[in-house]
């Protein structure tokens, strides 16, 4: 069966044998599959292994011999030299030619096309080693400058960025058990096929081959640069072993703290964070927002999502007064929506996160798993565009509002004497806009429908009219009943009519570890009130 699989796909790659296609890489990738894994092997010399970050960020490549520098294309390819934890290199090749009569080309490594700074190192150490990953730059933001649009590095992460963004959060290929028990498989890229752009291209095209203990892949990669970029992904995967969750378009990020969850210690900056919140939007047609958290233990949350309509960990909120940061700019970094074409059919979306006490670590990750995994030689076959945005309401239409802010404080109540004073809760305010709110009057028969589950005792709600956003703000006062139990709390809007006016969000309280004492701040965590 296996076989008569594979010389099915291969003579659909012979019907296009002098195009380069994703026909002939599945081709490569399903034949990959059924041969024992081979795990590319270290050839650093000790200066490039033991290198620290500081030292492997002094390797920049030359502009001037950038890849198609002499060319007439608005695009351009740096590379990354190996060092550090990337210790193979990755096989780089070039598609040259007219549609139906192209030639793959590897473009050799070549130490001449870095500036090494002050390393001192054995020059001939260098002569045999290799690219760790590339760089793609496109004049997005002026005319006739080199901007960094997308970078490829490491297993089989990458980042994109349009006009005005900076780094934020990464992508990935393929996720393969995160957070199950045992360690964690990380698939890699380990061969690439770039496309050269005419000069009237505005388009750049990149297939990658993906190989890994249990499975392998063919990509194909369209990137379309912009005030948003695009990048159109098409994936066929083949598994060579048992998986327990298979993550695909995996999404990974930061967040440290903020408003939903204040920091442990003072800090001028009000927020840390990549991104604030994971976004689902249903196969069903229901829009759900989880706010994001820095929990005290590894927290793993599943939405089940068939047939999705997209997904996305975003950036809500971009005024530089909700980050304060003039170094970092996480006011600039972009959200990442993926929208699938297609029908991924039966599945879930899947949250990770983990305890972090400072912003350097990427403790946020979330992807789509699929119900059914495909047999062996059987591929998987998935379709979706990425959306790399800093315009998170053009994601939604007009009829439906989104949760504009969380803000988490100490819970209060008036007093006779018109005194506040604490009353042992949580107060959470949640403030909802959108163009279905903007268009009501304040005096509008808008109504709250919440619940939480059997651990949030809710003492009290609010919901009153926001004249600063045009939106509704609703408060909740809720208790914990057991600290080292999840608190889990749902909120919507709905119109006089009882329809939905917005999203659903979905809020999570993270339990205490069994041996933490309630008012102790954990690294990395907030105080949280006791029951």
């Amino acid at each position: 069966m296996f076989l008569r699989r594979f010389a099915a796909l291969a003579v659909l790659a012979c019907g296009a044998a002098h195009a380069f296609s994703l026909d002939e890489l599945t081709t490569r990738a399903l034949a990959l599959a059924a041969q024992p894994y081979v795990a590319l092997q270290s050839n650093l010399p000790p200066a490039f292994s033991q290198m620290q970050f500081a030292d492997y960020q002094k390797i920049q490549p030359l502009r001037e011999r950038f890849e198609w520098a002499g060319l007439d294309t608005p695009f351009k390819l740096a590379f990354y030299h190996q060092g550090m934890q990337f210790a193979a290199p990755v096989q780089i090749n070039e598609i040259v030619g007219a549609q139906g009569s192209e030639a793959v080309q590897e473009i050799r490594y070549d130490p001449a096309r870095f500036d090494f700074g002050d390393l001192a190192f054995d020059k001939q150490a260098t002569s045999a080693l290799g690219y760790a990953g590339f760089r793609v730059l496109y004049p997005v933001n002026q005319p006739g400058k080199d901007d960094e649009v997308m970078s490829l590095l490491g297993a089989s992460y990458f980042r994109v960025i349009g006009k005005g963004q900076v780094y934020g959060l990464s992508s990935r290929g393929l996720a393969i058990d995160t957070a199950q028990p045992g360690p964690e498989e990380f698939p890699r890229f380990r061969e690439f096929w770039i496309r050269r752009p005419a000069p009237q291209d505005r388009q750049l095209t990149i297939y990658a081959l993906l190989d890994s203990p249990r499975a392998t892949g063919a990509y194909e990669f369209t990137l379309t640069p912009g005030s948003d970029a695009l990048l159109d992904v098409k994936a066929r995967i083949f598994l060579r072993g048992d998986i327990r969750t298979l993550g695909v378009a995996p999404l990974t990020s930061m967040f440290l703290f903020g408003p939903s969850q204040p920091a442990a210690q003072h800090n001028f900056r009000p927020a840390i964070h990549d991104s604030n919140g994971l976004a689902i939007h249903t196969g069903g047609g229901e829009w759900i927002w989880r706010p994001l958290n820095n929990p005290p233990m590894l927290s793993i949350s599943s939405f089940q999502a068939d047939s999705p309509k997209g997904f996305g960990l975003l950036q809500r909120g971009r005024e530089f007064s909700r980050f304060e940061d003039l170094k970092d700019r996480y006011d600039l970094r972009p959200s990442a929506w993926v929208e699938p074409r297609g029908d991924w059919g039966r599945g879930r979306v899947t949250l990770v996160e983990i305890p972090t006490p400072d912003e350097t670590n990427d403790n946020i990750v979330a992807f789509w798993s699929p119900d059914a995994l495909p047999a062996p030689g059987d591929p998987l076959q998935l379709d979706y565009r990425m959306h790399w945005t800093m315009d998170e309401p053009a994601l939604f239409g007009d009829d439906t509002a989104w949760v504009r802010q969380t803000l988490r404080a100490t819970g209060e109540r008036y007093q006779p004497n018109l005194v506040r004073q604490s009353d042992g809760s949580i107060a959470l305010m949640v403030d909802f806009e959108g163009p279905s709110l903007a268009r009501l009057t304040p005096d509008a028969a808008v109504s709250a429908r919440y619940s939480g589950n059997a651990n949030a005792d809710i003492l009290g709600s609010s919901l009153q009219y926001h004249p600063a956003i045009r939106g509704w703000r609703l408060t909740l006062r809720v208790k914990v009943k057991e600290a080292t139990q999840v608190a889990e709390l749902r909120a919507a809007l709905a119109g006089p009519d009882g329809a939905a006016l917005s999203e659903t969000w979905s809020y999570q309280l993270p339990p205490l570890p069994p041996q933490a004492t309630p008012g102790v701040v954990l690294p990395g965590a907030a105080a949280s009130p006791g029951p």
